[in-house]
């Protein structure tokens, strides 16, 4: 049995739809849209910051005794009643640098309150019920209301400012200059301009925020992504490791004679955890390799492969030099954690410097105390403009991967900028079986 259709939803009629957005204009007019802070509050510079209260000082300083003049001359209002309402109608316009809609709430109808007092001094062409004054500093007030306030608030201000206008004509002498379609005209195109460029100021924010919500999502990104690749590379050398202890454990009952059973057995379990280790560990490079990754059959590089770096290096037009022993170039001399990291810390530094720094001078040298092994690059300031071009085989990420692979190893890292526009990078890794995550 089929279901019966879902009735329509209920469409407002026009009086319906009117009423609620009638009641919605009337909310945005009477409640501000911000906090009260001021309008360049974010601004970078103090005098950025007071600019906004100097100009409304200016504004008061300015309209308060001239409209006081034009009540007293134009409109022939008494001297204590022009000073009463010009200082109505102006001295809240202190309160547009933070506050443009209360303002709007006082200088609104002080202004009507105005014209109510002038219509019965006006002169034959008097403007009226606006004085020109009243219009200036009327619309300077709505250009800060719409540098403030949203797009409905401008709405229900320019449909009351209209308004009063209109109410306010019914009072109009046909011998005077009506002033009220003049700035209802007026206000709409300067609250069109005030609102554009607030929701322009408002889009360029956002883009903004945008842009270091990326940053940070791209730093994360590539901090995630440099781990995976040097997890990849040290699954290989842990690999290395856990096979030979399996050969080792498989083949101890053949090499060494007179064992008990309980040693073949324990030499059994050796073996037997060692390959279980080798399953786990090609699951975990399986879920670390990105799905367009292909697996890299060439034994990993150390220190013994510096100088083919190096070389490569001068061949991209960087004039480079190495120090190294000829020990520290030995396969198996150094762990081969620390060997790794070695090479890719003096990888990546070089990679930076063709990039950065093409045509600079470099010297690399690699130096071992014992205890620790030290890398240290050295560019001079690049004797070219900057090149795109990098370094062969290099894929990392700069300082990030040096970083990362210093922090695998427990050792520090240094870089920095030299006063003659050089940079340098001086990582110091210990040879000893110290916990990375230890101080």
């Amino acid at each position: 049995m089929t279901e019966p259709a879902a009735p329509p939803p209920p469409v407002d009629g026009l009086l319906a739809a009117g009423r609620r957005n009638a009641r919605i204009l009337a909310h945005a007019v009477s409640h501000p849209s911000h906090a009260p802070t001021p309008l360049f509050a974010d601004a970078p510079k103090r005098w950025q910051r007071l600019l906004p209260y100097a100009v409304v000082v200016g504004l008061v300083a300015v309209f308060l005794p001239v409209t006081h003049a034009v009540l007293m001359n134009d409109y022939d209002v008494s001297g204590g009643l022009a000073g009463a309402i010009a200082v109505a109608q102006t001295v809240p316009l202190l309160m547009i640098a933070h506050r443009p809609l209360q303002a709007w709430w006082i200088i609104l109808p002080a202004d009507v309150v105005g014209g109510l007092f002038a219509v019965n001094g006006q002169g034959a062409q008097a403007p009226w019920p606006w004085t020109p004054p009243v219009m200036v500093a009327y619309l300077f007030l709505l250009f800060a209301l719409a540098l403030r306030e949203t797009r409905r608030t401008l709405i229900g201000v320019w449909l009351v400012t209209g308004a009063a206008g209109l109410v306010l004509g019914r009072f109009f002498s046909e011998e005077s200059g009506g002033t009220h379609v003049l700035l209802v005209v007026l206000s709409a195109v300067v609250l069109v301009i005030g609102g554009a460029l607030r929701e322009r100021g408002e889009a360029q924010r956002r883009l903004v925020e945008q842009e270091t919500i990326s940053e940070e999502e791209r730093s994360r990104r590539t901090l995630l992504e440099e781990r995976t690749r040097i997890a990849r590379e040290l699954h290989d050398v842990v690999a290395h490791h856990m096979s030979v202890i399996t050969v080792q454990a498989d083949s101890a009952p053949y090499r060494v004679g007179g064992l008990s059973p309980q040693a073949r057995e324990e030499f059994a379990s050796i073996a037997a955890s060692a390959r279980e280790s080798l399953t786990e560990m090609r699951r975990l490079l399986s879920v670390l390799r990105s799905e367009d990754a292909t697996g890299e059959r060439a034994p990993q590089p150390g220190l013994d492969r510096l100088q083919q770096l190096v070389e490569a290096t001068v061949r991209a037009g960087v004039p480079a030099e190495l120090s190294l022993t000829a020990d520290l170039a030995e396969p198996g001399r150094l762990p081969q954690t620390v060997d790794l990291s070695a090479y890719r810390i003096v990888q990546e530094a070089l990679a930076n410097v063709v990039r950065h720094a093409p045509g600079a001078t470099t010297r690399v040298s690699v130096s071992c105390d014992g205890a620790d092994l030290t890398v240290l690059v050295v560019n001079g300031p690049p004797s070219g403009p900057t090149s795109p071009v990098e370094a062969s085989g290099a894929g990392g990420h700069g300082l990030v991967g040096m970083r990362e692979r210093v922090r695998l190893t427990g050792g520090t890292l240094d870089t920095g900028p030299l006063p003659d526009g050089g940079f340098r990078v001086a990582a110091r890794l210990p040879l000893g079986t110290k916990d990375p995550a230890s101080p």
